[in-house]
């Protein structure tokens, strides 16, 4: 499964660091994130980063491989 995470702003290189699994974009003031996720379990702890980090969730979704 592939997932895109949209995150409010644009993300420094150390946050950017914090998602090593994860590629990334600037667009339109945001930042996505995308790339491979296992199961539930990764999705969920990517959340939880997000989280921890004070990051936006604006929009997740699964994308076509």
């Amino acid at each position: 499964m592939h997932y895109e995470i949209r995150v409010e702003g644009h993300l420094s290189e150390a946050l950017t660091g914090a998602f090593p699994e994860l590629r990334h974009v600037v667009m339109s003031g945001q930042t996505v994130l995308y790339g491979p996720v296992v199961d539930e379990a990764q999705l969920y702890g990517l959340l939880a980063r997000c989280q921890s980090l004070g990051l936006r969730v604006l929009e997740m979704r699964q994308v076509p491989e």
